[in-house]
């Protein structure tokens, strides 16, 4: 068969390529072409454009590059009526992907969304567009099935497929820290990790300060995951001589003794390594941000690890809250303070049991196959 798959940032490129992987396991004439990264044109297929050129965060960058996203959009749509897909499988993204839905739809093609949008946060609106255009969704959060339930619309719980990727990890790399110390040319001290974002608009935002913070804590050492998608060079005016490694978050967080997280999947594969972290997230007119946050979300947090807990597990530091001053001291406390350590840790052995265990991409692939046949 044929899947048409779109990816539009770096963490859907990751889950999209366990996902093609396991459909490959289960149909041996996939076929696959897709807009996405590195990591799924690893496992196959044709690329039709990489997300990269996609990754426009925010109003303003949107407005100014509209003009290559409509083209992106257009082009898209031609490239699905040419391969003639027997599915749509959409990753997220859902600012372009539920207009890719609704064409699909038109086209008389079955639209599967993997990784809901997180409309239980906002723009609630778009279950209509779920309803009118999606025919089956598979969602990665626990408590998403009861908020869909809700709102009359069925969907599947799968697992996460961060689970997945951390634990395939775990079992195919048994580097110590000792060689990966010796192999990243990095010194003695404990590492402290900072994941800015895979974004430059994140990077630019939040790595800045994270190196000042890093900067009053000369016992450890502040280690960047570089982002894929980004120029190496990006860095060179944010980084302040920390280094930077491209590729390497998952052994970076396992041999890490505390992280500064911007807010995304990064917050949730920290939990699962077990790395005590502050949640750091930079936004314009902060206060304000906050305020909006308060009244007009539909969620008390913004990070996975604390969502999916049901209770604040990890400090979100953003909009008002954020502040070199505000992320010292919680680091701070992390590094320093051994009970608030263990109850953090603790949580994370909660957020763990409720995600259960390993296998999203595989039960997804499951379901689809079994639908399109």
């Amino acid at each position: 068969m044929r899947y048409y798959l779109i990816a539009g940032e770096a963490s859907g490129d990751l889950h999209a390529s366990n996902l093609m992987r396991a459909l490959k396991g289960r149909d041996a004439e996939a076929e696959f072409r897709f807009i996405g990264g590195d990591l799924m044109q690893a496992v196959g297929g044709t690329m039709m454009k990489h997300y990269r050129e996609m990754a426009y965060m925010g109003f303003i960058p949107v407005l100014l590059h509209l003009r290559t996203i409509l083209a992106t959009m257009r082009a898209c749509q031609a490239d699905i009526i040419a391969f003639r897909p027997d599915v749509v499988i959409l990753v997220d993204y859902p600012g372009f992907n539920l207009k890719i839905a609704r064409f699909a739809k038109r086209l008389g093609l079955p639209v599967h969304y993997y990784i809901s949008p997180k409309i239980w946060a906002w723009k609630q609106y778009r279950i209509k567009d779920f309803r009118r255009y999606v025919d089956r969704m598979f969602c990665i959060l626990p408590f998403e099935p009861a908020f869909f339930e809700r709102l009359n619309y069925r969907v599947d719980y799968v697992g996460n497929p961060s689970v997945d990727a951390v634990a395939a990890y775990r079992e195919s790399d048994r580097t110590t820290r000792e060689a990966f110390v010796e192999e990243e040319r990095l010194d003695g001290r404990p590492i402290l990790a900072l994941l800015a974002g895979s974004r430059k608009q994140e990077i630019k935002d939040n790595l800045p300060t994270m190196v000042r913070v890093a900067a009053h804590f000369p016992d450890f050492q502040p280690v960047i995951a570089g982002a894929p998608g980004i120029d190496p060079d990006y860095y060179r005016p944010y980084a302040a001589g920390a280094r930077v490694l491209f590729g390497k978050t998952y052994p970076l967080l396992r041999h890490s003794e505390a992280a500064l997280v911007t807010s995304g999947t990064a917050t949730l594969e920290t939990a699962l390594f077990r790395v005590p972290q502050a949640v750091c997230y930079y936004v314009p007119c902060g206060a304000l941000a906050s305020f909006i946050f308060r009244h007009f979300f539909h969620t008390p947090f913004i990070s996975l690890v604390n969502l999916i807990g049901g209770k604040e597990i990890v400090q979100e530091l953003f909009g008002g809250r954020f502040s070199e001053r505000a992320i010292r001291e919680e680091l701070e406390r992390i590094v320093r303070d051994h009970s608030y350590r263990a109850k953090m840790l603790a949580g994370y052995d909660e957020v763990i049991r409720i995600l259960g265990e390993p296998g999203a991409s595989e039960r997804t692939a499951e379901m689809i196959v079994k639908a399109l046949k």
